[in-house]
């Protein structure tokens, strides 16, 4: 996609009410989005499909809602006070500040679109003839922009390991980056920046005590891992799974509601025996990929990548990337986290946070294997992959919204074909009769035709009209988003056809 796309993107969410830039009467708040009355009922649906496949679905995880507010230590011994920071450089002409890690992954994504581009170029000259993989292989420009990205990889990659910021710096001197608002490369050096928000409780400044708002929800889940599992009489392997809101002071916010200072995470934490996390690990990345498939996304828009430089906490961690519109980002992030973060826990609350194991008459402090997604990631990864554009005959097109069917924010459109006869009364009469089951919506202004597009483009499957026929014979016409065709079925079988194709169980089990 281009920027072209992206910016067709973000209006097409404001235009028919997904997306809102918050505070926009007073001229926006920078990285703060609100979810309007269609963005919120996707936001909804993607949270609750998460939460079925989660906790619905497996016996041995369970949900919680834990605080935003935590005790102060409790961000000591996770390390975020020591070690949540972001490498931050500024440009001395333009005044802004961009993340150095970002300015050169920005860099070697243009490296690597030279060579989509170079490949394209190929494909049209050469067509059926065009050799993709003897092409990557042998062309002499190919080959000199993959060895340039291969060695700033291998430079940056030591760099984080040792969080070397003067190499960082040196990176993105030696390749040229320029800022892209004052086109200058005249840069400061890197300095490390602490991603905490701090706020305040207490009546008053001098008796009021000094807390952070959770930039991760994780360790809601290690604090109340004691309490679930001798309440729930929860067996090692088990997992705790949460949807809640984190915050962090992102200095350098990013595309739309990609990068927010306050967002949404659905992560789950599974506690296992220690031991076993390679097979856990490579369990929960097929599991989580297999989700994302479930939804029907296509496949290419989704690839692995091993962190070369580990968190803290980690023996292991890979992040599921999609492609946006601005190329390959991380999208859900699977982390082996071993015991660090319960023996920490214990070491700084002085209290034991061990499981017992029957079947081995010993105690242990459990693994972890962690998965955590972004909502709003989410939601413009969906959201992005599904705005299309149709040409429907040589004099008119169609822009739709191609969602899931399951996560669309309405599922079915009920219109009368005309406003008189008795049409919108039986109309209403229907859809009252499927409302609690179904998400439904009600139309009868304009042509039938405008409100066919007005569906499309807002991502409902399917339209239901009642037209004269229907009061003769009780027949009703449903309309299909995606190819545009039209079928005639019995009202008393409309609820039958809604729930074959809107069926929970036949998603998930489509990434199998």
């Amino acid at each position: 996609m281009s920027s072209e796309d992206f910016k067709k993107i973000i209006s097409h969410s404001k235009e028919y009410g997904f997306i809102f830039q918050s505070s926009e009467i007073y001229d926006g708040l920078s990285a703060v989005y609100d979810y309007a009355q269609n963005g919120v009922l996707l936001k909804n649906n993607i949270k609750e499909y998460w939460w079925k496949s989660m906790v619905q679905l497996n016996d041995n995880i369970v949900g919680i809602d834990s605080s935003i507010f935590s005790h102060p230590t409790t961000w000591k011994a996770s390390g975020h006070i020591d070690a949540f920071n972001d490498p931050l450089i500024d440009n001395k002409d333009s005044k802004k500040r961009y993340r150095a890690d970002n300015l050169i992954e920005d860099y070697i994504i243009k490296c690597e679109s030279k060579i989509l581009k170079e490949q394209k170029k190929q494909e049209k000259r050469f067509g059926e003839a065009f050799n993709k993989e003897t092409f990557l292989k042998t062309n002499p420009k190919v080959l000199k922009i993959r060895n340039n990205i291969n060695q700033i990889l291998l430079r940056f990659t030591d760099a984080l390991k040792k969080d070397d910021l003067e190499e960082l710096k040196k990176i993105i001197v030696d390749c040229e980056i320029v800022c892209p608002v004052s086109g200058t490369k005249n840069w400061t050096d890197v300095k490390q920046f602490n991603l905490m928000f701090k706020t305040q409780i207490g009546a008053t400044d001098s008796s009021s005590s000094e807390l952070f708002l959770r930039p991760e929800t994780a360790q809601g889940i290690f604090l109340n891992y004691l309490n679930v599992q001798k309440t729930g009489r929860m067996k090692i392997p088990f997992g705790i799974a949460q949807i809640g809101k984190a915050f962090r002071n992102e200095i350098v916010a990013r595309q739309f509601i990609f990068r927010m200072r306050e967002f949404e995470q659905m992560e789950m934490q599974y506690f296992i025996k220690p031991g076993t996390q390679k097979d856990w690990y490579k369990y929960w990345k097929k599991t989580r990929l297999d989700w994302h498939l479930s939804l029907g996304i296509d496949k290419s828009l989704f690839r692995f990548h091993d962190h070369e430089k580990l968190a803290h906490y980690a023996d292991a961690a890979c992040d599921i990337e999609f492609n946006f519109p601005f190329g390959f980002k991380e999208l859900e992030g699977i982390h082996s986290r071993t015991d660090f973060d319960l023996s920490n826990h214990e070491k700084y609350s002085n209290k034991q946070i061990k499981y017992f194991d029957p079947t081995e008459n010993k105690k242990y402090t459990p693994y972890v294997l962690e998965t955590s997604i972004g909502v709003d990631r989410m939601f413009l990864a969906v959201f992005s992959s599904s705005l299309v554009s149709e040409q429907i005959d040589s004099d008119s097109e169609r822009v739709v919204l191609k969602l899931p069917k399951i996560i669309a924010p309405y599922k079915c459109a009920f219109l009368p074909l005309l406003k008189k006869d008795g049409m919108p009364e039986m109309t209403k009469e229907i859809k009252e009769k499927l409302k609690l089951k179904f998400s439904t919506t009600y139309d009868d202004k304009d042509a039938i035709g405008r409100r066919y597009r007005r569906q499309d483009a807002i991502g409902t499957p399917y339209c239901i009209t009642i037209d004269h026929q229907t009061l003769d014979d009780n027949t009703i016409t449903v309309r299909d988003r995606d190819s545009m065709k039209q079928e005639r079925i019995n009202m008393e079988t409309l609820e039958q056809f809604l729930n074959t194709s809107l069926d929970i169980n036949n998603w998930l089990l489509r990434g199998d």
